[in-house]
């Protein structure tokens, strides 16, 4: 992350209790571990405001990414975080590769999506 993506990760948790804060940073810690080494395009973050979730946008940003990893002939890889969410992704041609997890996470599914 850039030092301002830092820096406003840091205002935004600020709130947030020790606890909490320990397995965010053992569950990064495990999403580290976990992933892939081959040249890929990692989809770190993909967010749609509240008032625009079932509208297709998630799908159109998702869609532009993918057609720059295709362009650049780049597999992509990221994290889905909700079975929603996971489903938007298979829908674009992303497999499950594994499942990310910590003590009092839910799961987190890493997903492949080979370039096209």
């Amino acid at each position: 992350m850039t030092e301002q993506q830092t820096a406003h990760l840091g205002a935004v948790t600020a709130g947030i209790g020790a606890a909490e804060l320990d397995r965010i940073a053992a569950l990064t810690g495990e999403m580290d571990a976990h992933h892939p080494h081959a040249p890929h395009l990692y989809l770190w973050f993909l967010g749609v405001h509240a008032s625009r979730r079932g509208q297709g946008w998630g799908g159109r940003l998702l869609e532009a990414r993918l057609a720059r990893a295709d362009e650049q002939s780049l597999p992509s890889y990221l994290e889905a975080t909700s079975p929603r969410n996971r489903a938007l992704y298979e829908r674009h041609g992303f497999e499950v590769i594994g499942e990310i997890s910590t003590e009092g996470s839910p799961p987190m599914w890493q997903m492949w999506r080979d370039c096209r």
